[in-house]
């Protein structure tokens, strides 16, 4: 099991004074301690609002492989549908050579919406586009000589893709927020997938990883290739209480923001405590108690990577290093030593 940090790059201006450009130079040093606490991966997602700093993850991942020798960099996710699919394979093909073969791509849709405008792409076209780019984005990945016509980029006769990647092929994760249709996408493609699960009770996800597996296996996948990974927000501290009393009023405004703008109801005290208890979709407390709630996660899915959202500009970055030591310092070790206890028992 695999375990990163993933990263939107928050600098809300409504809850710090951290400028953008402070908070893309604090994520390389971000990448570096996580390599040091023998962390994984670490994945920046793509966004396009004033609340983060992460519209080109390539770019940070690039400068942060320069620094780095054995963690894995990835987006997380690129939103494909925006995006041109031979652009994003130079990108991360420039930062799979820089980083010795250390790159992936996670595409998704997006959960926002501001790429569309931002681009010229037409809401209407929401599906097809992804559908479309995501089989340009793997035939090119595929081929180095590439032929393709599609509805929404011009058509490509023939033509070389460059620089290719250093790994062959490079690895390309399906990011979904909990689509039906995009778990068995990823299962008939073959394609690990990322599932983003980030309030309501993680085992209702089961469901969703039997049918990208299921799919995966009819579609003549081998199962031992098909990786699931979670993305959740956490926060970690020595004193549970004192880490739940810290990290709520950090989430607030952002998370009531985005519910306002889609018409979920606010969050609460309540809301925040639900997520956090055991069977809920937050990891904030002390090592030992995240620790339980990952083993407990890896029984219900049987996820071979978890990803730990750490970034909330609310708090000082000094607390986002430190949930990213003890992540890797403390929880890791407790968690690996529960499921050989475990999983050995069985085998």
């Amino acid at each position: 099991m695999e375990f990163g940090i993933s990263t939107f790059l928050e600098a809300n201006p409504r809850t710090s004074s951290t400028t953008h450009a402070e908070r893309i130079r604090q994520s390389i040093d971000e990448i570096v301690l996580a390599e040091q606490a023998g962390l994984d991966v670490y994945a920046i997602g793509e966004h396009h609002r004033i609340e983060y700093a992460s519209s080109a993850p390539a770019v940070i991942l690039a400068a942060g492989a320069a620094k780095t020798s054995k963690i894995r960099l990835s987006s997380a996710v690129t939103v494909l549908s925006s995006a041109d699919p031979v652009r994003v394979y130079q990108d991360f093909a420039t930062v799979d050579a820089i980083s010795n073969g250390r790159a992936e791509i996670m595409a998704g849709r997006g959960s926002f919406i501001e790429s569309f405008p931002l681009f010229g792409y037409d809401l209407d076209h929401y599906h097809e586009l992804f559908e479309q780019k995501l089989d340009l984005m793997l035939r090119i990945r595929d081929s180095e000589k590439v032929t393709w016509e599609g509805k929404h980029r011009p058509a490509i006769h023939d033509l070389g893709v460059y620089p290719r990647s250093e790994q062959n092929p490079l690895p390309v994760w399906i990011g979904t927020g909990g689509s039906p249709e995009s778990a068995v996408r990823a299962g008939v493609l073959g394609l690990p997938v990322c599932f983003a699960i980030i309030g309501g009770m993680p085992e209702r996800f089961a469901s969703l990883v039997k049918m990208y597996k299921e799919a995966g296996i009819r579609a003549g996948h081998d199962p031992s290739k098909l990786q699931v990974s979670v993305h959740s927000h956490g926060f970690i501290g020595e004193n549970d209480a004192e880490v739940a009393d810290r990290y709520f009023p950090a989430t607030v405004d952002i998370v009531n923001t985005i519910s306002k703008e889609r018409g979920f109801s606010a969050y609460n005290r309540q809301s925040f405590e639900a997520s956090r208890s055991l069977r809920g979709a937050f990891y904030v407390g002390d090592p030992e108690y995240v620790a339980e709630k990952i083993v407990l996660l890896r029984k219900n899915l049987g996820l071979t990577r978890f990803l730990m959202h750490v970034d909330v500009s609310a708090l000082p970055h000094s607390d986002v290093m430190r949930t990213i030591e003890l992540f890797g310092t403390k929880v890791v070790p407790i968690v690996q030593k529960e499921l050989a206890r475990i999983e050995g028992s069985r085998s």
